[in-house]
């Protein structure tokens, strides 16, 4: 754990510091080896071979942008954003809102799982 996203998390108000925890523990239930890092100043981003997603605190809820190339299936209808940007998707969690746990796992490891494949495949060449 990177303690400069504990100081990100620290510094949102109670309900976003619960939703940013509760994103931060499900994307390491998907994968152990999930690193932490700070982007772009202050941005916390997770990481395994390539981007997995990154939160945002905003003014009234909390986005996990998802590093998907919107390639990873979203039957659960989680995304709320970004359905045609090619980079990234995005869920955008309310105050009191529940997290699709299983669902944003599940998203997590397709996400981690094409990194691997882009990774070996350009490895290959």
């Amino acid at each position: 754990m990177d303690t400069r996203v504990d100081d990100y998390i620290a510094g949102l108000p109670e309900w976003q510091q619960d939703i940013c925890r509760e994103v931060r523990r499900l994307v390491h239930e998907a994968d152990p080896g999930v690193e932490e890092m700070i982007k772009f100043t202050n941005r916390p981003y997770f990481v395994l071979e390539g981007n997995v997603c990154a939160l945002l605190g905003t003014k009234d809820h909390v986005n996990v942008m998802l590093y998907d190339k919107a390639m990873v299936p979203d039957p659960h209808n989680i995304i709320t954003s970004g359905h045609g940007n090619k980079t990234a998707r995005m869920i955008s969690v309310y105050r009191d809102q529940p997290i699709n746990a299983p669902a944003l796992v599940e998203m997590f490891r397709h996400i981690i799982a094409n990194n691997r494949r882009r990774r070996g495949a350009g490895a290959r060449r």
